[in-house]
């Protein structure tokens, strides 16, 4: 009768290490400084750094986000609050960072404990080990080095926050699923306790979607988990075993109608070229190549190399056809052999069907019709869940099992790999050069690899052309530049390095920029590029010939329906530094009918309006953005504006 307690408290006692562990592993990694989608995000977004935290300053945090339409306004606000601590000091926000995640790894503790005890296989005997299983795969998920990246890269607060909700929404619907069938009559519409199941379960699913989702939009694949863990553990039934058309009806509410009404929305845009002429993938070239990427990050969660796990992935060769390269037929062939073996598996082994239909149903999101980025190993950081909770039950077996001793050192093995993998990046991550050349060395042909270490050289030069790290940054920036499929970032940046030396611009980089801008529609490090430029200009910092900036400009510009941000940097260049004022003006009047709802384009434009004294329509600027001043968030700008428009007017 002791067996049990016992059994208890080893449980507590692997949960507590994996806590204490993932700790000392990550701390080293707090010391880092900011990476590549931090800068828009949060460095450069003044919205996140408010003076105080009066209302209009939080609104204003709140709808600052530029990574997403829908602004993020939860993630926003947790940026604001760090920035209010301690400024722009990397490492509270990091901190922050390791907090969430943990807290995240107790949810992980209290699903996988709920999974476990509510699978149909887990025999009496096998009960006393729930506790420790559940620990170990809390612990094996805090230290897996494909999720460091939602630790230490302070911007992907934005993904672990937004599965703190969906974590919390599927333990609160296991518990109200557990709950309804406990009780003993088979008359669930007289029984108030199944009632109150039934509604913590569509309160858990509704209100953790809807609040997951203003930290991050993945949030919106919580229902479609909880539907997964309905398919395979409870299988829509009723205490007395039959279909419970309740339980058919919450989902058909909250997953199937959204689902409609999503894909009616997305089908017209998905089908338009238009919307991946920023991309250098169709739609077709992408679910080719996902096929390829799903595969690998299976394999980079279970096995993860220095290699594999580079950060940047931008080398990555996209599939154009079923057998180019021919892995992509294989890995086709992989993945509908797991969802058979997913269906296959759910009567006899439920928790590793599960925990596949967990894995593959977190990739349809980031994975399919959206014209997102390829690769990214925050996007799953809530995949490796279920790839955890599908293996190790069945590594972490009592010893009277078959094979029990070689399953468990199996299991051991992995532990310390990861444990090992996560500690080594994450000492490197603590260090942004020597970050820098790690992630260089793992990722040899990208671009982005490459533009960063160059871009820390840069810095650490502190433009002295004396300074051993000038000499240094070229090689870099120079193989960034002549890698496939680049940005103009390093040419960028060797022009910004020279320039602010007052060394001579090799006109091949000039050349090279231009012929980039001309071949496909600028992307957002791009339009980063030439706002950068633009600024060093305006500031007297760089001495850059205004016919090839022009040129450059005019390259961007040459594709159809250019974007607001890249017609308001050129109004800015064509304002204060080409001093042609009436062009100025047209470039941001375009920039305020591309995006109307962007309150800077119309500050920037009413400020110009006023100075011409075209005071009529800087009334007509001010009046759109009363418009948009929620919550008082504008009065300042709206002010400013104000002062400049004389009293008789």
């Amino acid at each position: 009768m002791r067996s049990i307690p016992n059994h208890s408290q080893w449980g507590k006692a692997v949960l507590a290490a994996a806590f204490i562990i993932t700790t000392l592993v990550y701390w080293p990694g707090l010391s880092g400084g900011w990476l590549f989608d931090d800068y828009p995000n949060i460095v450069d977004n003044r919205g996140v750094q408010p003076h105080d935290a009066n209302l209009p300053s939080l609104i204003g945090a709140a709808l600052s986000s530029p990574s997403s339409e829908f602004k993020r306004p939860l993630s926003s606000l947790s940026f604001a609050a760090d920035y209010l601590t301690g400024g722009l000091d990397p490492f509270g926000w990091k901190l922050t960072n390791l907090i969430i995640h943990l807290l995240n790894g107790a949810l992980v503790f209290l699903l996988a404990r709920a999974l476990l005890s509510a699978s149909r296989t887990t025999r009496p005997a096998d009960g006393i080990c729930a506790y420790t299983v559940a620990a170990l795969i809390a612990g094996g998920w805090m230290l897996l080095p494909i999720n460091l990246t939602g630790v230490l890269y302070v911007v992907q607060r934005m993904e672990s926050l937004a599965n703190l909700f969906v974590m919390l929404g599927l333990v609160g619907y296991v518990a109200g699923r557990r709950r309804m069938l406990t009780d003993a009559t088979i008359q669930p519409g007289r029984n108030g306790a199944y009632w109150a199941g039934f509604s913590l379960c569509a309160i858990s699913v509704v209100f953790a979607t809807a609040v997951g989702a203003l930290a991050k939009e993945t949030a919106v694949m919580l229902p479609l988990y909880a539907c997964l863990i309905e398919w395979a553990l409870f299988r829509f039934a009723s205490r007395d075993g039959a279909h419970d058309w309740r339980l058919f009806a919450l989902f058909a509410i909250v997953l199937v109608l959204p689902l409609v009404i999503g894909l009616a929305w997305l089908a017209p845009k998905v089908a338009s070229p238009g919307y991946w002429s920023t991309r250098d993938f169709t739609l077709g070239t992408r679910l080719l190549s996902e096929a390829r990427i799903v595969v690998d990050y299976l394999v980079w969660t279970l096995l993860p190399t220095p290699r594999t796990l580079s950060f940047y992935h931008d080398d990555f060769a996209i599939s154009t056809g079923l057998l180019s390269p021919w892995t992509t037929l294989a890995c086709m062939v992989v993945l509908a052999g797991l969802v058979a073996i997913t269906v296959w598996l759910r009567p006899r082994q439920p928790l590793v069907a599960l925990g596949i239909a967990l894995f593959l149903g977190c990739q349809l999101l980031t994975g399919t019709v959206l014209p997102l980025e390829l690769v990214y190993e925050h996007r799953n950081y809530f995949a490796s869940f279920g790839l955890l909770l599908a293996m190790v039950p069945v590594l972490a077996v009592p010893m009277t099992h078959f094979m029990a001793l070689p399953r468990r050192v199996l299991l051991g093995g992995l532990l310390l790999l990861w444990i090992g993998q996560t500690a080594l990046t994450a000492s490197a991550w603590g260090n942004p050069l020597q970050l820098a050349k790690t992630l260089a060395d793992r990722a040899p042909d990208s671009p982005r690899a490459q533009y960063e270490l160059g871009r820390l050289y840069i810095i650490y030069s502190n433009y002295d052309p004396a300074s051993p790290f000038t000499k240094l940054a070229y090689a870099p920036l120079e193989r960034a530049a002549a890698l496939p499929g680049s940005s103009i970032l390093p040419q960028q940046a060797l022009i910004f390095l020279n320039s602010r030396m007052h060394l001579p611009i090799k006109d091949t980089w000039w050349d090279s920029m231009v012929s980039k801008l001309k071949a496909r529609r600028p992307g957002v490090q791009d339009e980063s590029s030439l706002g950068a430029l633009t600024q060093c200009a305006r500031h007297g910092e760089c001495d850059l010939p205004k016919a090839r900036m022009v040129e450059a400009y005019l390259a961007a510009l040459s594709h159809p329906n250019p974007s607001a941000r890249l017609l308001a940097m050129y109004g800015d260049y064509a304002w204060n530094v080409l001093g042609d004022h009436d062009l100025g003006e047209r470039m941001v009047a375009d920039a305020v009918k591309n995006t109307p709802d962007e309150p800077a384009y119309h500050i920037t434009l009413a400020r110009m309006l006023a100075v011409q004294g075209h005071y009529p329509e800087v009334e007509k600027q001010l009046q759109a953005l009363r418009t948009l001043n929620i919550g008082g968030r504008l009065d300042h700008d709206i002010a400013g504006v104000q002062a400049l428009v004389p009293p008789r007017h």
